[in-house]
């Protein structure tokens, strides 16, 4: 099961959301949706528990999958619980499922099912917006370039790349693009979209520092109906 992680600020909360990508695929079988709210304090993950707390969590949802015939779509982590939520095909029986999981002297926790045929609360609570998309990729990148010693505070030449229906959209963006402060590097091509183009920028690679730039890219694409297509940038290492 694919599984990705982001961030999501909403309602002045901040959510930690864990989705599964390929979850709606079956989901008119699935039109039962189940949550399961765990209270749990420590989600430092150097701290005494935490691993327990995942094996508890991956035990849980092993079991709801495959004792009551159901999918899990996700998780929201807020205030200290977990918010684990699946679709099922039935209505009956989580109850003796999460009681033999989650042991009450360890756990505090509570369930829930309602009606939810057509998937609503999973495309709007779960799924990313665009620029979540956008968060997910970025760090999928920085990621790798800690892994391989990438001193991420080095401001350093990145290529952005955007995607076009017309050219016309194109050398429109790229002026825009210029007056931000991005230099043209070169123009592309895509599988889909025969007009595209490479932008540099010089600055950090830190995550709060590439969602600025990519979310002020994103706001002058949206003026040209262009489509952003990520960004690539050389290893810095302090040796």
């Amino acid at each position: 099961m694919d599984r990705e992680i982001y961030k999501r600020v909403q309602d002045g909360d901040t959510y930690t959301i864990e989705f599964s990508e390929d979850a709606h695929s079956k989901k008119s079988k699935f039109p039962w949706l189940f949550s399961v709210f765990v209270k749990f304090d420590n989600f430092d993950e150097t701290k005494d528990g935490y691993e327990e707390f995942l094996e508890t969590k991956e035990s849980l949802i092993i079991a709801i999958e495959y004792e009551n015939n159901a999918r899990y779509v996700g998780t929201r982590v807020v205030d200290g619980w977990s918010e684990l939520y699946f679709y099922t095909a039935n209505s009956k029986g989580f109850n003796t499922t999460v009681a033999d999981i989650l042991n009450p002297s360890r756990y505090i926790f509570e369930s829930n099912i309602v009606k939810d045929a057509k998937w609503n609360f999973y495309e709007v609570q779960l799924l990313p917006t665009e620029m979540e998309s956008h968060q997910i990729v970025s760090n999928q990148i920085i990621f790798l370039l800690e892994e391989e010693g990438d001193t991420l505070e080095v401001p350093r030449e990145v290529e952005h790349y955007a995607v076009f229906d017309t050219a016309t959209q194109k050398e429109r963006f790229r002026e825009l693009a210029k007056a931000d402060g991005f230099e043209y590097k070169d123009d592309l091509s895509t599988d889909e979209y025969e007009h595209g183009v490479a932008m540099i920028k010089t600055h950090s690679v830190t995550r709060d520092e590439v969602a600025k730039i990519v979310e002020s890219i994103c706001k002058l694409l949206k003026k040209e109906h262009g489509f952003y297509e990520g960004w690539s940038t050389t290893l810095v290492t302090k040796s």
